[in-house]
């Protein structure tokens, strides 16, 4: 059984520096949580040239983009034309995802991919790793220069970005954090195009 559930973004690695990450720290299995699994402008991480770079390097991909992704399908999930990721979290399809990803991490080391080099300004820690945590799962997120930052301090540091206190008279921690999760969910979810009317 792996010790954490991993993250990792992207960004603009090469596909040779994506895999030394991810070798670097074990990980066998890649679930990459984009709603769109392709990249304009960084081809090398479209859904099948990604696949074949990994299963080379003996590293399993699964696509849970359509369980896991920030951009739901679900009407339900949208408020005012943007992504509410409580609404979107307490959908049975992301619930199995959560459920997917627990399996899985008992059997390999897993890492949740996603686009963003900032795990902070990206859905797989506002969204996926909160929920995962929540489980008592640990998570750790592999930075752009390979550093690891457990989630903790990643919430220690969005905080911080945040420009609010660990505690206050009113609130624990945990309940800042909760504060924090939303406040910068908004900040990131999807916002759907506004379709201009022709006259």
């Amino acid at each position: 059984m792996s010790d954490a559930v991993y993250t990792i973004g992207h960004s603009t690695h090469s596909a040779d520096a994506f895999v030394a990450l991810l070798t670097r720290h074990g990980v066998d299995a890649v679930a990459d949580v984009r709603s769109s699994p392709y990249s304009r402008y960084n081809p090398q991480f479209n859904r099948e040239d990604l696949k074949a770079t990994l299963s080379e390097a003996g590293i399993e991909y699964v696509y849970l983009g359509d369980e896991l992704g920030a951009r739901a399908k679900d009407r339900t999930c949208y408020v005012g034309g943007r992504v509410d990721y409580e609404r979107l979290a307490a959908t049975p399809l992301f619930q199995r995802g959560l459920e997917r990803i627990a399996a899985e991490a008992e059997q390999r080391r897993v890492a949740l991919m996603c686009a963003e080099k900032d795990p902070l300004a990206c859905h797989r820690t506002i969204l996926v790793a909160r929920h995962v945590v929540a489980r008592g799962i640990a998570v750790r997120h592999i930075l752009e220069d390979g550093r690891l930052e457990d989630h903790d301090a990643a919430m220690t540091r969005l905080l911080a970005d945040l420009g609010w206190p660990e505690q206050d008279l009113f609130r624990t921690r945990e309940q800042i954090i909760e504060d924090a999760y939303r406040h910068k969910g908004r900040e990131i979810a999807h916002e759907e195009e506004v379709q201009s009317e022709t006259t």
